[in-house]
């Protein structure tokens, strides 16, 4: 199948629970990633990106629902779907011993590739991703910079249609990271279709052509980036108060407290939402020390949807299982 008119990935009602009496970790979570696109997945940590992941990759059985992946049934098909995707977990355990060229030619070699071949895989990936100083050193030699290019580099050994990059920049510098996201921007380009979870809005915000936030197993909303900022409706106004009024004056104004004294609300339109605000602070004795007003940002949304911040972290309550 041409791997570039081949289909994305569809997930149809999709439920998974680690223990039949356990609440799901996943509740009925629909979606599709168009063939050739990047989909982000964003989420609270325990919000089931990475059950669906384990699910998607075949790691995981589906408690219910169906899933297809390159047009394959993940439980039925599972071999079918393993030589068509790519996988970039979190800390893929890795013999650290090995070298770099080690780990790429052993994984072409596990996927069924010829010695000769696997070898030659090996130094266009290395070359690819700027390994090839690198090649013979010991895994643990290598940065976090690097350790994440290896993970991308193993994940494209079989030239998979369906790429998965479970966080794939966490912990990077912001020039490493760039790096990695015209990289991901490359895979697009040559027609793979990549699923991406990130904790950095800015990152789905540059790179994803779709993103999907789910909470608590489910899809919460989804569309372009400019389509999730346009469906918070008009601007967001930040208002600076003392930090002990900030709770009084979140109730009163309607909006949320951020924390050392800030409190947000979407208005409709800023211009007149300004004096409007801060005439009814006055009139409550509360005196605002600063008034901001922007358009949502992508991380507005999420707390909007969601109805908090992405918090930098894992997601431990997935894998105990």
């Amino acid at each position: 199948m041409d791997q570039h008119h081949s289909p994305g990935i569809v997930v149809d009602d999709l439920v998974k629970r680690y223990a039949p009496d356990s609440p799901p970790a996943v509740d009925g979570l629909s979606f599709e990633v168009r063939p050739g696109e990047i989909y982000g997945l964003l989420g609270p940590n325990g919000s089931g990106k990475s059950t669906t992941i384990g699910v998607l990759a075949t790691l995981l059985l589906p408690t219910s629902g169906a899933v297809h992946v390159a047009g394959f049934d993940v439980v039925g098909q599972a071999v079918a779907v393993r030589r068509r995707i790519g996988v970039a977990l979190q800390e893929t355990g890795v013999d650290s011993a090995a070298t770099g060229r080690d780990l790429i030619a052993r994984h072409a070699r596990l996927l069924g590739i010829s010695r000769s071949e696997a070898g030659r895989r090996a130094d266009e990936l290395l070359r690819e991703f700027d390994l090839v100083d690198a090649s013979e050193k010991r895994l643990k030699a290598y940065s976090g910079g690097m350790r994440r290019r290896l993970d991308l580099a193993l994940a494209l050994v079989g030239r998979p249609s369906v790429v998965y990059l479970d966080e794939p920049t966490t912990g990077l510098d912001p020039i490493s990271r760039q790096s990695m996201w015209e990289r991901m921007g490359r895979l697009r380009d040559d027609g793979v279709t990549v699923l991406l979870t990130t904790q950095y809005l800015e990152e789905a915000d540059a790179l994803a052509d779709r993103i999907g936030i789910v909470a608590s197993g489910r899809l919460r909303i989804e569309g372009t980036s400019d389509e999730l900022k346009r469906s918070i409706g008009g601007d967001v106004l930040t208002i600076e108060v003392r930090p002990d009024l900030e709770e009084r004056a979140a109730t009163l104004l309607g909006g949320r407290g951020e924390g050392r004294g800030r409190v947000a609300l979407a208005v409709r339109d800023g211009g007149a939402a300004v004096p409007r605000t801060l005439a009814t602070l006055t009139a409550a004795g509360i005196e605002p020390l600063s008034v901001a007003l922007a358009r949502p940002t992508l991380d507005d949304v999420f707390r909007h949807v969601v109805g908090g911040h992405l918090i930098e972290q894992s997601e431990p309550q997935e894998v105990a299982a």
